[in-house]
């Protein structure tokens, strides 16, 4: 790889795997749209490697207060708040770890063109209209319910879909389910974590049975860059939608899906 096509890979990653517009409709359309050729495995656990460490960080006290009263649960210490958060958290990823392991090679392989790419961003894009628009609700991510985590887990399977964006299925369910707009974010963030480790061990498991050599300063400039701006993200990303909402992103979707049409079609 040149390194234009770093620079762009790793942001655009770093971007869209919070933002609600489909980080793997992005990385699917780069190359489509350019004359670069695919960049590689290792260069996929990197990004990942570097998205992961940014959600860490951004959430990293609460993070810790979720482990710890988890671990006091499981010891029969009672589930406080950050307890049920955490097991909330890992209930809503058993659905999508279902659905990906039943269905990965026919997704990987059937559901990648642009085409699909396209009616998933405006179909998914419109329903995130509905529910941003509609009379919302206030609970944010501690007032969830068992029922709340495991409705938003199965919506959260539909982002195997191209076009679909994890985190815009779960902001999207969540609002429906009655969550404000940083509340719906938070959960939708924290639901990344576990969600990107177990993609990250998918593809680290194909590395290492490919043993190909790699160009580790390269794939360290990708998961820095890819985590500085995920980071940068997650932050902004947070502040906008309390002062504006998600109807941004939601024309960004429905132009980028028309466009696609009018290239594809």
């Amino acid at each position: 790889m040149d390194w234009l096509q770093v620079v762009v890979l790793s942001i655009v990653q770093g971007l869209t795997e919070f933002l609600p517009i489909s980080s793997s409709a992005h990385l699917i359309l780069v190359p489509a749209l350019t004359d670069w050729g695919d960049q590689g495995l290792a260069f996929d656990v990197a990004l990942h490697i570097g998205s992961l460490a940014a959600v860490v960080l951004y959430f990293r006290q609460e993070l810790v207060r979720m482990a710890l009263s988890w671990g006091g649960s499981l010891a029969g210490r009672g589930a406080d708040p950050d307890a049920r958060l955490a097991w909330w958290v890992v209930l809503a990823t058993i659905p999508v770890c279902l659905v990906g392991l039943a269905f990965h090679d026919p997704i990987a392989e059937g559901m990648r063109s642009p085409l699909i790419i396209a009616f998933g961003l405006i179909a998914f894009g419109l329903l995130l209209a509905y529910a941003d628009l509609r009379q919302r609700g206030s609970r944010d991510e501690y007032q969830l319910t068992l029922r709340d985590a495991l409705l938003i887990g199965l919506a959260q399977a539909l982002a195997l879909i191209p076009g679909t964006s994890r985190s815009g299925i779960t902001i999207t369910a969540a609002l429906l389910l009655g969550m404000s707009r940083e509340g719906a974010a938070r959960f939708s963030f924290l639901m990344s974590i576990p969600v990107i480790v177990l993609a990250g061990g998918m593809e680290v498991s194909g590395l290492i049975r490919d043993a190909t050599q790699v160009d580790w300063f390269t794939l360290t400039v990708g998961a820095l860059l890819s985590g500085i701006s995920a980071y940068l993200c997650i932050h902004y990303f947070l502040a906008f939608i309390k002062r504006v909402g998600m109807q941004p992103f939601v024309i960004y979707r429905l132009l980028l899906g028309i466009w696609l049409l009018w290239l594809f079609w």
